[in-house]
């Protein structure tokens, strides 16, 4: 049954298809369920200026479809505001920050079909919109054009196809959950369904509160980057100037005027954004180079000084086009950045979009741009080595376990068993490792311990020689040397690395530590592709995923269930502290200055908390840092 709460009339109403109510009787029928979907439809797609003009909220039987231009619904505050009544969304995020934004409500005992049905296929590359679940689980052909005419609506009457729409997508969601409670069960997702629903509201506040960003500031360093691009263009022109093989590329001098074009006075011929024409400046020097934009480019970056001085450019370029006017783009109209994360990629991690805040360069210029109100500053805590020490609880690794507990610089352990007597004897006098195993500034030790770093940290991400040679410059033969020696000195970490690989070739998934087990799926595997000799690369895509995706995907848990953690604790004690972002192992928080000592004590606390879910040996801490802006 649909009823139609408003004070207008609605167009071409068929009384068969539904009736009229008030807004007390969504109080009555709501307040007695357990189990609700709710649904919105909006002027457009951002909360700051679009308003919301459609609350739809019921179950399989009976659903409210209310006109928000006309009927207020706080009386209903109470059923969204309790935990204890579930609350069917599908993608919550974007309901939650219009009901927060015009109707003062912050939903709680959210689940979201989409993130569910996520973490349920997660691998399988399948739609996960609405619509796409309705013909899943439904066999129902949803019909999206009548949700398009929504957008621009102001106070014209619903039409009653309108009205049916919103009401059939609370009762689809009712259903879908129902269906997907089936799968959950059968491969034992609880636990991360969970985390994934209680996390998702830390994700809406944050998308909701969004960052203070100084534009002037902005536009300063914008304005910087640009100057040092045409100073890297101008010496690449120079290096093709004084290179006989590139004179072909040298123009012609021409009489110039007061009208000439101003890039017409360069006398290289050369268009450095133009990856056709600097292909063919190379072929002259590397004659099998096949493009500029591959692997290829950082294979012979530290052999020819031209590429390497392009890659710089191409970085600085890039920095231009994407953090200069065109993130300014992404400005709401509150003045702040509200990034949208997608809360779950294959491997569980994180990431954001319009703007790419994920991907934001850790220099600190750029940070410092996003600035903590008056009053207020930002308290920010991250992992000290979150993923190492997964690697490390995971493969119960004598050594690293050691150096973690002991508060050793790893990455110089590490390095003093992979290179012996090299390392022995290449420290100076005043070593800082010798003295006290701690990260020393010796010359020669510095490069053996970046040696070794790489390929810590490149474990998490399943690096292999190929990529080990192109990172330090060294020859292939010598990367596989190095590899070899490392997991002699590891055989630990190799067990254990090997055990992830060949679960994941077996079974065709992998999945992450207790207590979410977190599970990825590999669409390109079959049950007899050990006995196939032409599916290797299948393999080995499989076996690098199955490496990296425990320990990223299990560091990805903990720092979600921090989010949780704090949301909580915010939210029960009204604290004056507000979640602002997240990159990665960091988690960022405005808070008002009075708070702030208590808030750090706590953060680390609740961080740390987390971490012990998971990585249950107690080694990895949380440090945290206060600022005015935001920092790295």
């Amino acid at each position: 049954m649909i009823v139609f709460v408003s004070k207008s009339v609605a167009s071409h109403i068929p009384a068969s298809h539904y009736q009229l109510g008030t807004i007390d009787d969504v109080v009555s029928y709501c307040i007695q369920k357990k189990v609700l979907g709710v649904d919105t439809e909006t002027e457009g797609f951002d909360f700051t200026c679009k308003k919301m003009i459609m609350f739809q909220i019921g179950d399989e039987d009976k659903q409210f479809v209310i006109d928000t231009r006309s009927i207020d619904i706080a009386p209903l505050k109470d059923i969204l505001e309790d935990k204890e009544i579930i609350k069917i969304f599908h993608n919550a995020k974007f309901d939650y920050k219009f009901i927060k934004k015009w109707a003062g409500i912050t939903c709680e005992g959210i689940y979201d079909t989409f993130l569910t049905e996520l973490v349920i296929s997660c691998g399988k590359n399948l739609g996960y919109a609405l619509k796409d679940l309705c013909k899943r689980y439904l066999n129902v052909d949803l019909n999206k054009e009548v949700r398009n005419q929504f957008v621009g609506l102001t106070g014209q009457p619903f039409r009653s196809d309108q009205i049916v729409y919103g009401a059939k997508d609370v009762e689809y969601l009712c259903k879908i959950k129902n269906l997907q409670q089936a799968d959950i069960d059968k491969y034992q997702l609880q636990n991360v369904v969970d985390l994934e629903n209680e996390a998702v509201l830390a994700f809406a506040d944050m998308e909701y509160n969004g960052l203070d960003l100084n534009v002037i500031e902005w536009n300063k360093l914008e304005q910087g980057n640009l100057e040092g691009a045409h100073k890297l263009r101008d010496e690449l022109d120079n290096m093709i100037s004084n290179d006989v093989r590139l004179q072909k590329f040298v123009k012609t001098y021409i009489q110039a005027d007061m009208f000439t074009p101003l890039e017409d006075l360069r006398k290289i011929d050369v268009k450095w954004t133009s990856p056709k024409q600097v292909l063919e400046l190379f072929q002259v020097l590397i004659p099998d180079l096949e493009n500029v934009n591959g692997k290829q480019m950082y294979k012979y970056r530290f052999k020819v000084p031209i590429i390497d001085k392009y890659v710089k450019y191409k970085e600085a370029m890039k920095l231009c086009t994407s953090y200069g006017d065109a993130f300014l783009k992404n400005l709401s109209s509150d003045k702040k950045i509200h990034t949208g994360f997608h809360q779950i990629l294959d491997t569980g991690r994180v990431s954001s979009s319009k703007p790419n805040m994920q991907q934001i360069p850790a220099d600190n210029r750029f940070r410092n741009c996003f600035t903590a109100p008056p009053r207020w500053s930002f308290v920010s805590a991250d992992y000290s080595s979150q993923e190492l020490n997964v690697i490390a609880f995971g493969s119960n690794d004598p050594v690293w376990i050691n150096a973690l507990k002991n508060d050793e610089d790893l990455h110089s352990t590490c390095a003093e068993l992979v290179y012996g007597e090299q390392w022995m004897n290449s420290g100076e006098d005043d070593c800082a490792y010798f003295k006290r195993k701690g990260k020393c500034n010796c010359p020669s030790h510095k490069k053996l311990r970046t040696n070794v770093k790489t390929i810590n940290f490149g474990l998490a991400y399943g690096m292999g020689p190929n990529k080990l040679a192109d990172t330090l410059n060294i020859s292939l033969d010598e990367a596989k040397r190095l590899i070899e020696k490392y997991f002699t000195a590891f055989p630990a970490i190799k067990g254990f690395l090997d055990k992830l690989g060949n679960f994941g070739k077996k079974y065709g998934y992998i999945k992450t530590f207790p207590p979410y087990n977190r599970k990825r799926w590999f669409t390109n595997w079959y049950p007899r592709i050990w006995d196939n000799k032409s599916s290797m690369m299948e393999l080995g895509s499989i076996e690098r995923a199955s490496k990296n995706t425990p320990i990223q995907g299990a560091s990805a848990d903990m720092t979600k269930r921090a989010l949780v953690l704090m949301r909580g604790h915010i939210k029960h004690f009204d604290l004056p502290i507000k979640l602002v972002m997240t990159v990665h192992d960091q988690i960022d928080t405005i808070c008002r200055n009075d708070y702030v000592e208590d808030w750090s004590r706590l953060m680390k606390h609740l961080m740390e908390d987390a971490a012990r879910e998971i990585v249950t040996n107690g080694l990895l801490k949380a440090e945290v840092s206060v600022s005015n802006c935001w920092e790295k």
